[in-house]
């Protein structure tokens, strides 16, 4: 059983409960280990048709004071009546034009693990809406799973992260016309030269069950993915992507089938940045 959910949101930013809301229904989901991974505030000029910067920047301090709080709980508590352990993330946006900015933002708190993610291709936020999707021929969206995929590889090189967020999110809105380009070998390096950089870099790679809930109707990443990940032995973590209560710990029961499939039988999480493995 999986009880490790280390992905997840809160009212701080664009999830519609608070902290310590989402703790409650971590605990009540039957979690040990939850992970707060807010967003992370964006420079100027990433926008999303709505846009919740300037919400996020504001209540910022008060998601790092609330979430510490609730981590030195399970500190404070005698070892024979630890709760669930709560850690501190992030969930930090990758833009490769703009490390020294994502530098100065990681090294400001003591997080213990940082989510590295790619929603921007340039300044375009290609997540946001199905219409920037919709008339893109096959080539067209050829060349954006292209890049995203460069993407990744650089934001695993940098070796600033932990775990590498839903790793094929770039198929939300064109899943169909997705495993026509992963199917073709040399599209498929690109996505296993993205899978050796977290490798070799120390990550863990995010299954996640954001995207069931998504258009694309499918866990991320999809099974060609995983299947390049399990020959790589590349660590793995669980992720709900929870935006509110009911979304904690959601689906596990089928991403624990998923995973076990593939041969994985431990999840990874981090404490102070240090991997923790434990079987699930």
């Amino acid at each position: 059983m999986i009880t490790i959910d280390i992905h997840s949101h809160t009212s701080h930013s664009h999830a519609a409960n608070t902290v310590a809301e989402m703790a409650e229904a971590a605990e009540a989901a039957g979690m040990r280990v939850f992970g707060f991974s807010e967003h992370s505030p964006r420079p100027e000029g990433y926008n999303y048709p709505t846009e919740y910067r300037t919400k996020l920047r504001a209540g910022f301090p008060d998601y790092l004071a609330e979430v510490k709080a609730l981590c030195q709980r399970f500190v404070d508590a005698p070892e024979d009546k630890k709760p669930m352990r709560v850690l501190l993330g992030l969930e930090v946006d990758w833009f490769p034009s703009e490390r020294p900015f994502i530098e100065r933002m990681i090294n400001a708190a003591p997080y213990d693990y940082l989510i590295g993610s790619v929603h921007f291709l340039g300044t375009w936020g290609f997540d946001a809406t199905v219409k920037d999707w919709k008339d893109l021929s096959d080539d067209a969206c050829f060349a954006k799973y292209s890049a995203y995929f460069h993407n990744e590889r650089d934001m695993a090189a940098s070796g600033l992260m932990q775990v590498a967020a839903h790793p094929d999110l770039i198929k939300i809105f064109s899943v169909e016309t997705f495993r026509r380009w992963i199917a073709d070998d040399a599209h498929s390096r690109l996505v296993k030269d993205a899978l050796t950089a977290m490798k070799d870099t120390g990550m863990a790679m995010e299954i996640s069950a954001a995207g069931l809930r998504k258009p694309c109707k499918e866990i991320y990443p999809c099974p060609e993915i995983m299947a390049m990940a399990a020959k790589l032995h590349l660590p793995v973590s669980f992720a709900s992507d929870a935006h509110a209560v009911e979304q904690v710990g959601w689906k596990f029961d089928e991403l624990e089938r998923y995973a076990r499939s593939f041969g994985y039988t431990t999840s990874r999480y981090f404490v102070e940045k240090e991997p923790i493995d434990q079987a699930f």
